[in-house]
């Protein structure tokens, strides 16, 4: 096998969704970077596995960089691996690989399961153009703010969240985005394997989501597209020609707000003129 550092991703949840190539680069790892080693000992038990193991957590990461960095000089294989999953999705490995790209070293990914896209595919909402959030703030004010700022997306947005949090949070989405169709998943690809369905504001007062155990996915369609009026199109047009060309600055507008190209060229104009 290549020296390098390979990003492993790890089942979240059904072991046997590890792959094959995933074994292989365990078995071959001179040493692994594990956001807890204690869950990927488990996972390493069960396929007969042993590898050297060292922590890469929030509060490790800057010295498994350094301890993965100095292994790929000397021509060694490093496996990071965060407890479920594909590493770097809101996970701390993302510091070793930054760390590693910056010197040069090879990098690799291992491809395999993703509660982000597991949780896609069983929501029935549009795949086609996701946004993903990641975690949303733990306190209303700060969540409020951030999912005001993704108001305006007009594609299918992906957030993770903890059981506690959950009810709260989609209290806060129903409040911002609206009425919106959602899904939350939780023990994806476990015995208990759960997807709710429902809009927002119905999602928030189900009881089965009464701070349910296990890793949470949240998927929420797109908002409804709103049809841009004169003012919009007037204001857009005024900001834009301050720095663009009339034609420039109509083909921006058309393509920013979904209008007619030619229509928007006579206003812009006018406006010009004026």
């Amino acid at each position: 096998m290549e020296p390098g550092l390979y990003l492993v991703a790890t089942p979240i949840g059904n072991l046997r969704d590890i792959t094959l190539r995933a074994l292989d680069v365990l078995a071959a790892a001179d040493l692994v970077l594990a956001e807890d080693t204690r869950v990927t000992a488990k996972l390493l038990a069960a396929y007969g596995l042993k590898a050297k193991l060292e922590r890469c957590d929030d509060h490790a990461s800057g010295r498994a960089a350094e301890q993965a960095i100095a292994r790929l000089r000397e021509g060694q294989v490093v496996a990071l691996v965060s407890d479920a999953g594909t590493p770097l999705v809101s996970d701390p490995g993302f510091v070793v690989a930054r760390a590693v790209i910056a010197e040069g070293l090879p990098l690799h990914p291992i491809p395999g399961p993703s509660s982000l896209l597991a949780a896609l595919c069983i929501a029935g909402l549009p795949a086609d153009r996701v946004l993903f959030a990641g975690f949303l703030p733990p306190k209303s004010a700060g969540r409020t703010a951030a999912l005001e700022a993704l108001k305006g997306q007009r594609q299918t947005l992906v957030f993770f969240e903890s059981g506690p949090r959950l009810k709260d949070s989609l209290t806060d989405m129903a409040a911002v985005l609206g009425p919106r169709p959602a899904a939350v998943a939780r023990e994806l690809t476990k015995l208990y394997e759960e997807c709710v369905r429902g809009t927002l504001d119905e999602l928030a007062v189900d009881p089965r989501l009464d701070g349910p155990k296990g890793e949470i996915v949240v998927v929420v369609g797109p908002g409804e597209e709103v049809q841009a009026t004169e003012a919009d199109a007037d204001a857009a047009l005024i900001d834009a020609l301050q720095t663009l060309s009339t034609g420039d600055a109509a083909s921006e507008v058309a393509k920013a707000l979904g209008l007619n190209r030619k229509i928007l060229y006579r206003r812009a104009l006018e406006l010009k003129g004026k």
